[in-house]
């Protein structure tokens, strides 16, 4: 599937949009850029992080010369969440409770919204 640099995250059922403009990062240098020395997002901005497969470890994150605080869900191939948190500045590394392979980053409100076992779909922009 040929992804846009930016997509639509939205949520499956309702189809209430959750990040209205997140930027597709499916590289090795796109993922490890991610927010890193960011101190704010701008409304409605966030990262999809994308892994070649459902995966626990791959899947996790750095906060590592992160300077705020980050909402990241984490979604399976099927497009099932599998996992919620608040991720905050400076720690080493945050996992998934189960295998993903998307990690959502956005606006911290952002998990408040969604529930573990909810899907997600993808829109290009």
């Amino acid at each position: 599937m040929a992804e846009s640099a930016y997509q639509k995250v939205v949520l499956e059922e309702s189809g209430r949009v959750l990040v209205e403009r997140a930027r597709w990062c499916d590289d090795f240098l796109s993922r490890m850029r991610g927010f890193t020395f960011r101190r704010s997002l701008e409304e409605g901005e966030g990262l999809v992080l994308v892994e070649g497969s459902d995966s626990r470890v791959n899947s996790g994150i750095t906060m590592l010369f992160c300077f705020m605080d980050l909402g990241v869900i984490w979604v399976n191939s099927g497009g099932e969440i599998v996992d919620k948190i608040v991720a905050r500045p400076w720690r080493p590394s945050y996992l998934p409770q189960a295998p993903a392979k998307y990690a959502i980053e956005a606006d911290p409100g952002v998990i408040k919204s969604v529930q573990i076992g909810e899907r997600i779909t993808f829109q290009q922009l």
